[in-house]
């Protein structure tokens, strides 16, 4: 048996989480550790390693839940952003499919990458 990821700790109640938004396949909370103002890990309560393994059924589900919790936070219409690392060379640090949910200001983009809190 393989040993419960954080997400899946957080899931069955082992650990605690300032939740958002929550159903019966996936539940929304505020990253530990934001990047902005506004981050939201958006995770589904089955377990697949990434985005390369989950079902497109349930990425259905999973948008229509992602556009509710982005409602719920009054950014659907300001703005955010939607991040998944797949794999550990993407820079996926919890084998657990999420995705980061970000907003709060104005974001750049550059060859140097991503700079979340340019404007914050």
């Amino acid at each position: 048996m393989t040993e419960k990821t954080v997400f899946e700790k957080i899931i069955d109640g082992e650990l605690p989480c300032n939740k958002v938004m929550e159903d019966s396949d996936f539940l929304a909370f505020h990253d530990i550790n934001p990047k902005a103002p506004i981050h939201i890990l958006v995770v589904p309560k089955k377990h697949f390693e990434n985005f390369q393994e989950v079902e497109p059924a349930i990425m259905a589900k999973m948008t229509e839940f992602i556009h509710n919790v982005a409602k719920l936070l009054g950014i659907d219409k300001s703005g955010y952003r939607l991040i998944t690392n797949c794999g550990k060379n993407a820079g996926q640090e919890v084998m657990h499919l999420h995705f980061h949910m970000i907003s709060g200001g104005e974001f750049t983009w550059s060859d140097k990458g991503v700079n979340p809190q340019s404007t914050f």
